[in-house]
C-alpha cells in the first residue's frame, strides 16, 4: 500500500517531465547529458551507483583504460536517472583523458546537474604498465 501512495505522488508531481532518454524506444547513443528527477524528501540518505564497465583512452598512447566507477551522493532536490548516467559514461569511451581529469569531470558534471548536499566519485583504474591508479574526488556543499 505504501508503494501505491508513493506512485500516486510521483505521477501527481510529474517526475517524468524532462526525461527524454528513459524508455524512449529510440536507438540510444552516447551523450554527455545527465537527466534528473525530483527528490521527494528532505531527509539525508545516500545514493550509490557503480559500474565496472567504464572506459576511456590514454591521451598520449590511445590505449584503452578500464575503470570501476563508484558514485555516492546525498541528494538535494534532484536524483540522477540511471540510464542517462550509463549513456554519459559511454560518451567517454573514445575520449583521450587522464584518470585524474576524468574523475573530476564526472564529479563536476554531477554537481552541476544534481546540486547535491555531498558527492564523491571513486575511480579504480585497471593496472597498466605495472601501476594502478585510484582517484577519489569529493564535493561538500
Amino acid at each position: 500500500m505504501i508503494q501505491g501512495s508513493f506512485m500516486a505522488k510521483s505521477k501527481k508531481t510529474n517526475d517524468l517531465v524532462g526525461l527524454s532518454l528513459l524508455g524512449s524506444g529510440k536507438t540510444v547513443k552516447p551523450i554527455r547529458k545527465l537527466e534528473t528527477f525530483p527528490n521527494h524528501t528532505q531527509r539525508d540518505y545516500t545514493v550509490t551507483l557503480s559500474t565496472e564497465e567504464f572506459t576511456c583512452v590514454c591521451p598520449m598512447t590511445g590505449q584503452p583504460d578500464f575503470a570501476k566507477i563508484k558514485i555516492q551522493y546525498i541528494p538535494g532536490k534532484k536524483i540522477v536517472e540511471s540510464k542517462s548516467l550509463k549513456l554519459y559514461f559511454w560518451s567517454f569511451r573514445n575520449e583521450g583523458v587522464f584518470h585524474e581529469h576524468v574523475t573530476n569531470i564526472i564529479l563536476d558534471d554531477l554537481v552541476t546537474a544534481l546540486q547535491p548536499r555531498w558527492c564523491k566519485v571513486t575511480a579504480e583504474f585497471a593496472v597498466r604498465g605495472g601501476i594502478a591508479i585510484n582517484v577519489d574526488a569529493e564535493y561538500k556543499k
